[in-house]
């Protein structure tokens, strides 16, 4: 293990065996924007001269992201250092207070799986904006929207 990668390590993670929620949410924002832009761990691996391992560990929230690495992912990713924070639940937050002040209280495991993280959503919509005619894109949407309509 890199010394970066063990300094790195979730603190929390290893005293409870849970990752911090904050961590979690920062991993899955990592994972969604990487998978939008189409792009492999192994490829963002390259990019930041880290392990594709490493990249899986901080998608998991498994290892903490340093400031520094998250600068780092903001320019390769090309998104402000504030994408990873959006839409964190208020719950993640008071959940992290809780566990970082270590008051006994059992982990709120609501961390919800947001329909935007997922594959298919991510595959849908980089491919969707890969269409350069606006009427077949308008037409895509009025085909989703029936078809939704229809369950």
């Amino acid at each position: 293990m890199k010394k970066e990668d063990s300094n790195n390590k979730n603190i929390l993670s290893s005293r409870t065996g849970i990752p911090n929620p904050v961590d979690i949410h920062v991993g899955k924002r990592l994972k969604q924007r990487r998978m939008l832009l189409g792009v492999s761990q192994t490829q963002m691996a390259d990019t930041l001269g880290i392990s594709f391992q490493q990249i899986q560990k901080y998608e998991k929230g498994t290892n903490r992201v340093s400031a520094s690495r998250l600068v780092d992912l903001s320019n390769a990713l090309s998104v402000n250092i504030t994408y990873f924070f959006n839409e964190i639940a208020t719950n993640a937050l008071k959940q992290s207070t809780k566990l970082i002040t270590n008051l006994g209280e059992e982990p709120l495991n609501e961390i919800t799986d947001n329909p935007m993280t997922k594959r298919e959503t991510l595959t849908l919509v980089r491919n969707y904006y890969k269409i350069t005619d606006e009427k077949k894109r308008r037409s895509i949407i009025a085909l989703c929207k029936a078809l939704a309509e229809k369950n």
